[in-house]
């Protein structure tokens, strides 16, 4: 580990450095408007929908779920019919492996400047339609070369929250050191995870998208994952038949028999939600509400603009618990199904509770919380955010526990034990991983 650290291309301390300046530069400034404020977005009342007045970026429609001919669930969502990019372009140096990290700013973020992928665009971004300039590093992903692809996959974003929305996530190589402009940084893994230890630091496009290194098809050639902890480096490589069966007979058990059933809706027509001065909120509590925005940020494409953000109410916990299996460390993963998930249903983390959730606690969800409570076992704990272009200031704890299989004994029929290596294979097929569960394996150390 110290070898790897001497060959960096830029010390820790100066990519902290880097980061701090870069948000210490910046004129910020956010301010919660109204609807008839927030132009050109507005109500269109033929379509029931929050839209742009140009017909670009994203709309805001109602939705209801219906399971078994019930309503269990409506509220706003986010429906944005593109995919957009999210690429890290890597490169050895010193014979380490580093990626060109990008310090970007948000208007949601809750600290403005987080790490970022190289490129992070909308197909609204990067076709010119907001009228700002073309992000740098552009052309290596629209005109990238297979020969140097790691990764290239089609992975969900928050299905709570947009309606089957997915984002093209794509790691290339490249055979020389680029220069880096004043918003980029070259850094080795190891730096972006420690970076990781700290809250709001490091931002979920960044998390997607390393979570995705196909580390068990790259063999030595990329970085060995774990290799200074024996106990994980065993099941860095480990892929299991069987847990692949059981997953997907989970997935497909759903979609076959679930009576699942998604309504687009006018925002109008959602009973328990209206229009406030500055939010479109629930009556009820709620995790989210939506609010319109005035924004001023200097250093990007675009500095000053108004627009809509989902904002939080109160934070979520995502956790995900790991045991000791006859040596191999394995995690207990879930079948999630959620209102906006393309495909209905993705492998999601142990434990996925929103603020104000009105799901009663299983079992596995009780002893997670009392573990946590007790502080024990403790592999990760951080609090990071959601992607701050749609959402305002919203974080997550992230947290993945050690316990002991026995304890918690046969795990509920929509819970599977899989090793490291098994999930790390179904990261390199669309749609199978949600991004809450990428999100804690990224956060495992090297």
């Amino acid at each position: 580990m110290a070898d790897r650290a001497e060959r960096a291309f830029h010390s820790t301390e100066s990519l902290h450095d880097w980061m701090k300046e870069r948000k210490e530069k910046l004129s910020v400034s956010l301010q919660k408007i109204s609807l008839r404020e927030c132009s050109p977005w507005y109500y269109d009342e033929a379509e029931g929908c929050i839209r742009n007045a140009g017909g670009s970026f994203f709309r805001i429609y109602g939705v209801q779920q219906y399971r078994h001919g019930v309503k269990v669930l409506e509220q706003p969502i986010i429906e944005q019919n593109e995919i957009g990019f999210l690429g890290i372009l890597c490169c050895k140096i010193n014979g380490v492996w580093h990626y060109l990290m990008q310090a970007k700013i948000e208007p949601g973020n809750v600290n403005v400047v987080q790490l970022s992928p190289t490129l992070q665009a909308t197909k609204s971004n990067f076709t010119g339609r907001h009228g700002g300039s073309l992000p740098p590093f552009l052309s290596y992903f629209t005109e990238m070369d297979t020969k140097d692809i790691i990764v290239d996959q089609i992975q969900s974003e928050q299905s709570s929250r947009f309606l089957k929305k997915r984002n093209r996530n794509v790691i290339l190589m490249t055979d020389q050191v680029l220069e880096e402009p004043d918003s980029h940084r070259w850094m080795t893994l190891l730096q972006i995870k420690e970076m990781m230890h700290h809250d709001n630091l490091v931002n979920m496009d960044t998390r997607t998208v390393l979570s995705c290194i196909p580390y068990v098809l790259l063999g030595q050639e990329g970085d060995v994952p774990f290799k200074d902890k024996p106990y994980f480096y065993k099941t860095a490589w480990s892929m299991n038949r069987r847990t692949i069966a059981e997953l997907y007979h989970g997935i497909n058990n759903y979609k076959m028999f679930c009576e699942n059933e998604v309504r687009k809706v006018p925002l109008h027509r959602l009973s328990d939600w209206a229009m406030q001065e500055t939010a479109f909120a629930c009556k009820q509590p709620y995790p989210f509400e939506v609010v319109f925005c005035d924004i001023n940020i200097e250093g990007r494409e675009v500095t000053h603009w108004r627009q809509p953000l989902f904002a939080a109410n109160g934070r979520a916990l995502f956790g995900l618990f790991c045991c000791d299996d006859n040596g191999i460390l394995k995690f207990l993963v879930r079948m999630r199904p959620e209102v906006g998930c393309f495909d209905g249903v993705e492998i999601g983390p142990s434990v996925q509770r929103e603020s104000f959730s009105g799901e009663r606690e299983d079992r596995v969800e009780a002893l997670f919380l009392e573990r946590l409570a007790q502080g024990k076992n403790i592999i990760a704990d951080t609090v990071l955010s959601e992607e701050g272009g749609r959402f305002y200031q919203e974080e997550n704890r992230n947290v993945i526990l050690l316990i002991e299989k026995e304890v918690l004994g046969a795990a509920p029929p929509e819970y599977v034990w899989s090793d490291y290596g098994t999930l790390n294979i179904l990261t390199q097929v669309n749609n199978c991983l949600n991004i809450q569960l990428r999100n804690l394996l990224s956060l495992l150390e090297l």
